[in-house]
């Protein structure tokens, strides 16, 4: 009872729901007052990180022995587990929105049977008798005592009830959504339906021992690990969505930021005198000062601009079936390559109003043309003036 082995099943899903309450922290604190679906996520992940601390037999233990109640942790724990699984119906209800008044009267109706449930256990436990201190085997070990029968009963029966509703809406769901939410909703289903299984385990150990058969290694030994992995799906389902999309976007950021090197080298002879910014800036801000340094060079290239190189570049890109965005980015890595041809040319400067696009490039793109395009390459080793090709294609 003492092992550290006992402890791996209550401190590893206690830590990870500590950390999913502590990554979604900044959010709750952000949006506490103004938005109910926060409050009841945060509340879901406090209760059960602390289902799973005051779980642990020396933490049982200490509470027994601190109050000189034998088996008082017992009503403690089922508590908090009680409360758990009125903030997943609360939760619930939150997600799936609807009238706000019809949604308020729900989330109370919830509030009092669980807070009903609550009194109940704190009532048979009171009426029990169960002097024997039990930190790991209290479910089976007291499952035929009047009183504590109907305690054990009235907290399995309030949570299966929870997760069993909770699976449902949750699965109901899954094809409303897509992406990174889905994923987290799927884990959450996951979660909510191990937490069914490992009711289903306890309640199995508790009517064997009133056939007067003795399946106790279930309760005491299968369903504590159950309970650690219902933890790790249900904390990664809330972290994923969050995290997952956090990530997505670092990623993307990073890849445009490196897509983005062949434009600004193109650009380097115009100087445009950009800031460089520590590489321990966030990614996120070094690709908009890169973005902003290239917008600098365009600016300064717009003079030297002429559409007609443009138009033809697109329409030779076009004949070679080229999807349409990509042949836009051609052409305007063309028409890049010869507007620094005609300004390191020494060409007169159009005015800026005439020679400005309409349409902002994409900036991606036309770095990759600029480093990948046929069309681009030939437009480079083309010989003759830069400010009058006879053709701009291969």
């Amino acid at each position: 009872m003492n092992s550290d082995k006992y402890y791996i099943p209550y401190l590893i899903p206690a830590a990870i729901l500590t950390l999913a309450f502590a990554i979604r922290l900044p959010v709750m604190m952000r949006f506490w007052r103004i938005d109910p679906n926060v409050r009841s996520v945060g509340g879901l992940l406090l209760l059960a990180s602390a289902v799973f601390y005051c779980g642990r037999p020396k933490t049982l233990e200490a509470m027994n022995h601190g109050t000189g109640v034998p088996n008082i942790a017992a009503p403690v724990l089922y508590t908090l587990l009680t409360l758990f699984c009125a903030s997943c119906l609360v939760m619930i209800i939150h997600w799936r929105g609807g009238d706000p008044r019809r949604v308020r009267r729900t989330s109370w109706t919830i509030g009092i049977v669980y807070s009903a449930v609550v009194a109940g256990l704190w009532t048979t436990f009171a009426f029990a008798d169960a002097p024997v201190e039990r930190l790991r085997d209290l479910d089976t070990y007291y499952a035929n005592t009047p009183w504590m029968r109907e305690h054990i009963l009235l907290y399995l029966g309030a949570h299966t009830i929870a997760c069993a509703i909770t699976s449902v809406v949750t699965w109901s769901w899954l094809r409303q959504v897509s992406g990174w939410l889905r994923a987290g909703l799927v884990l959450l289903v996951i979660g909510f339906i191990l937490n069914l299984c490992y009711d289903t385990v306890k309640l199995i150990a508790v009517f064997a021992r009133w056939s007067g058969n003795d399946l106790d290694w279930l309760s005491t030994y299968v369903a504590p690990p159950i309970a650690a992995v219902c933890a790790l799906f249900i904390a990664v389902g809330f972290i994923l969505p969050h995290a997952g999309e956090a990530l997505q976007r670092i990623g993307t950021d990073y890849y445009h930021f490196r897509c983005l090197v062949p434009f600004v080298k193109e650009l380097e002879p115009l100087d445009t005198g950009s800031l460089r910014l520590p590489r321990r800036s966030p990614i996120s801000r070094r690709l908009v000062q890169r973005r902003t340094q290239i917008s600098d060079g365009l600016l300064r290239l717009q003079p030297y601009m002429e559409p007609g190189i443009r138009e033809r570049a697109l329409a030779e890109a076009l004949d070679r079936r080229e999807a349409p965005a990509q042949a836009a980015a051609t052409a305007d890595a063309v028409a890049v390559v010869a507007a620094l041809r005609r300004m390191r040319a020494g060409a007169e400067a159009e005015d800026a109003a005439a020679a400005g696009q309409t349409q902002a490039p994409d900036l991606v793109a036309v770095s990759k043309a600029l480093r990948r395009s046929p069309a681009v390459t030939s437009f480079r080793a083309r010989s003759g003036p830069a400010d009058h090709p006879e053709s701009v294609g291969s």
